[in-house]
């Protein structure tokens, strides 16, 4: 029997990792998958909440590198994150979760607005609430929202679902000797420019104490392990 060690979380998932094999756009495999992980944390009585990127769309800081506005660069990408948003809820549903996605800018024929005391009352119903449209600024990532949303909603952890198993020392796409770190502290993470968030994101977790695990999304069963406490990843903290 699986027993979560925390009650409330934030799940940050990448535009990226909807794409499974793709070079755009949304895997409907990738995406039902996505949805089975999450459900598993929900059946052991986890409240969820869930920040997507919007890369597999459209990213805006690619955009403003070649001559785009990086606002509206950014307000593109806000609204690629609503759209991932819209499909994660349609698997979540079918998955016979209930799901709100809420939006930090006004779309409310699609999706409600961001009402802090709303999306804790869903939580607290047992809904996942997806967080859709990033911090509703440009020049924030969808990174920064996670943590922004966490310390706002009092999640305990946020999750950082990415494409390897944790943080490395060093890039292990290009050095095969990097090693997995398991856990490193929010100045280190700083200090040595690790990649893993973008530094705003890690500064302001740092700021409130809001831990953060890094852990590999494609791999069966990770999202549980992480809030039963089993040591997959790697932990930033104090």
């Amino acid at each position: 029997m699986y027993k979560a060690q925390y009650k409330r979380v934030v799940v940050k998932i990448s535009g990226e990792a909807l794409m499974g094999d793709q070079e755009f756009g949304i895997s409907s495999d990738m995406i039902r998958y996505v949805a089975e992980e999450i459900r598993s944390i929900v059946e052991i009585g986890v409240q969820c909440a869930i920040v997507v990127g919007g890369g597999n769309i459209f990213r805006g800081i690619a955009a403003s590198s070649y001559g785009m506005d990086r606002t509206s660069a950014d307000h593109m990408g806000m609204l690629a994150t609503v759209i991932n948003s819209l499909a994660l809820q349609d698997a979540l549903e079918k998955q016979g979760i209930q799901t709100r996605v809420q939006t930090a800018v006004g779309m409310h024929q699609m999706a409600e607005p961001y009402i802090l005391r709303r999306a804790i009352r869903h939580l607290e119903k047992g809904r996942v609430v997806i967080f859709a449209a990033g911090t509703g600024n440009p020049y924030f990532t969808t990174d920064t929202a996670a943590v922004l949303r966490g310390q706002e909603i009092h999640a305990e952890i946020l999750l950082k679902a990415t494409k390897v198993d944790g943080l490395y020392d060093s890039d292990p796409v290009k050095n095969k000797d990097a090693k997995l770190l398991k856990q490193v502290s929010y100045m280190e993470v700083l200090e040595r420019q690790l990649r893993v968030m973008d530094m705003t994101a890690i500064s302001l977790a740092m700021d409130n104490d809001l831990p953060l695990v890094v852990f590999k999304l494609k791999t069966k069963g990770n999202i549980r392990k992480v809030v039963c406490g089993d040591g997959v990843g790697t932990r930033i903290n104090t």
